[in-house]
């Protein structure tokens, strides 16, 4: 049974991590190919799953040796129908994946389980287009439509929520909403920003979180912003405003650089863990509800807990 779905933890306040960026540490340092990003091939693998473990297991020692609760994602960013499709998977085989996938963390989840440390298992959905984007669009009905499927595979699993990350447009954010509401399963919706602090459609943050509160009757648990540094983000936050108070999580990139500049990039941008500590830390003083803190592409343990030294 789902341990925390009717009670988030996270939603009392107390620190939580997440993990790093665990897709570019397994492309630039295991450097194990992952088509589209897709982690959820690993799944199907010994080695695969023995990698997954590897970049996990550092984040659970941080939430040991920092005494925080910690969110364990599933690797299913990219197990949509679009995605799936051009890697050979069919609606049934997507099923299944997001079953193993809850499969594999609830494993993890039961092996380092401390009655103190709660562990909570999050089924991800990634977005429709490629996450840095906004280009393909849809209606919010649409996108309730499209995402269910995966959503449903999720309520009828051990995970205790859902959270929609790197979204580019409102649309997709309300309809992922309104098939959670549905499915009643707590979820958290994560917009992605660009250099000016807007998300890629053009709207401001404060916009896009009040548009989605407006027409799912503030379902969203919480709300996050991830694939973005804090020097992207700062330019958001309106002073006094009250949405502000509706974002709970981060989970920041390690580089500076654009989204069209690290989609291009040969290398990895592994930034300044101190540095982002510091960010996080000022993110802290401007988010009053701020506890769920992780990090994005070219982030990995180093990163998170230089977060933890700034900030706990």
């Amino acid at each position: 049974m789902p341990q925390f779905r009717n009670s988030l933890p996270q939603l009392t306040g107390r620190p939580f991590l997440t993990e790093g960026g665990v897709a570019t540490t397994l492309k630039f340092r295991e450097k194990i190919d992952l088509p589209d990003c897709a982690r959820f091939l690993l799944l199907n693998s010994t080695e695969g799953r023995c990698a997954l473990t590897r970049c996990v297991e550092p984040y659970l020692e941080l939430a040991r040796k920092n005494r925080t609760g910690l969110i364990l994602d599933t690797p299913t960013w990219r197990a949509n129908p679009d995605w799936g499709a051009k890697l050979g998977y069919n609606a049934d085989a997507l099923a299944e994946v997001n079953r193993a996938a809850v499969g594999f963390v609830d494993a993890l989840r039961r092996q380092h389980a401390q009655p103190d440390l709660p562990f909570v298992l999050n089924g991800v959905i990634g977005p429709r287009g490629d996450g840095y984007t906004a280009e393909a669009t849809m209606s919010a009905d649409d996108a309730a439509a499209y995402h269910r499927p995966q959503i449903e595979v999720f309520q009828n699993s051990e995970a205790d929520m859902v959270s929609a990350d790197t979204l580019t447009f409102v649309d997709e954010a309300i309809g992922i909403a309104i098939a959670a509401r549905d499915a009643k399963m707590p979820v958290a919706i994560s917009f992605t920003l660009e250099t000016d602090g807007r998300l890629p459609s053009g709207q401001t943050l404060g916009s896009a979180i009040e548009e989605t509160d407006a027409a799912t009757g503030a379902y969203p648990a919480y709300y996050m912003i991830g694939c973005t540094h804090p020097l992207h983000i700062e330019p958001a936050l309106t002073r006094d405003a009250s949405w502000l108070a509706r974002i709970r999580g981060v989970r920041a990139n390690a580089s500076t650089k654009s989204h069209a500049e690290l989609d291009g990039a040969s290398d990895l941008d592994s930034g300044d863990p101190q540095d982002l500590g510091y960010r996080y830390a000022t993110l802290r003083s401007r988010l009053p509800n701020l506890n769920v803190l992780g990090g994005c592409c070219g982030t990995d343990h180093r990163h998170i807990e230089a977060i933890c030294e700034a900030c706990l």
